[in-house]
């Protein structure tokens, strides 16, 4: 009878070993996702970032990637406490696999308060920051940033092409020139001079709303890839309490 409760027992402790070890080749994969979506958003997006005057948006991002490490070597502590089936380094596996799934909810607290607050900041500081620093001196990033906005998000002005008729810009260096040349749908050396629809991109809401679109966006891809980690982490947690609890304690 002993026989066979310690042969079931065995059987359900390497079942739990392969779902584990499973697991953990999954969370390890997933690890590099969510660092992969964090350095996309400070290194391919970092320009747009400037932009903002908040650090919520980066700090989620910071918060990601230090997941997304976190994780990968989560990852393979993991494989190792399952193949030596060591219970010392499985308390530690779960203790990691909690601390990841905090940095993520603090990620996604972080996401959410900052998507609540975003039409307010775009519209007080994204038009102050154009009309007032682009092509001025010590603003090249800011310049830098704002061609490549209108560019890539097909749109011109904060609100309006209109917002650059009382710029800074406009006033100093504009010459004959309307609008930025980064405004033109085919953009060339002063083709700003020209204001019209055939010429420049005429967006209703202006690049705040194309900024906006893009950062939802860019937050329930985040969003989505957080859920399944953190659905992940929980099964992994799981997992490794009954793995823990099936090994006999260590003599000391």
């Amino acid at each position: 009878m002993g026989g066979d409760e310690e042969k079931t027992n065995s059987c359900g402790t390497i079942c739990l070993k392969y779902l584990l070890f499973t697991f953990n080749l999954l969370f390890w994969l997933a690890g590099g996702a969510v660092m992969a979506v964090g350095i996309w958003t400070l290194v391919d997006k970092s320009e747009y970032i400037s932009l903002l005057s908040s650090s919520t948006y980066s700090a989620a991002a910071y918060i990601l990637v230090a997941a997304g490490a976190i994780v990968v070597m989560t990852g393979i502590l993991g494989c190792c406490a399952t193949i030596k089936e060591h219970r010392g380094l499985l308390i530690v596996f779960f203790v990691l696999l909690l601390f990841i799934f905090l940095l993520e909810i603090t990620a996604g607290v972080l996401a959410y308060v900052y998507y609540q607050e975003l039409n307010n900041e775009l519209r007080e500081d994204l038009r102050k920051t154009m009309v007032q620093n682009y092509q001025q001196p010590g603003k090249e990033h800011i310049t830098r940033a704002v061609d490549r906005l209108q560019q890539d998000l097909m749109c011109c002005g904060s609100n309006s092409s209109a917002d650059w008729t009382h710029s800074l810009w406009r006033e100093t260096l504009a010459g004959d020139r309307l609008v930025p040349d980064s405004c033109c749908k085919t953009p060339s050396d002063l083709c700003g001079k020209r204001d019209h629809p055939s010429n420049i991109y005429k967006v209703e809401g202006g690049c705040i709303s194309k900024l906006e679109e893009f950062i939802l966006q860019h937050l329930q891809i985040v969003g989505a890839v957080g859920i399944g980690v953190a659905f992940l982490q929980v099964v992994g947690m799981i997992f490794t309490c009954c793995l823990y609890r099936s090994l006999k304690e260590e003599p000391y």
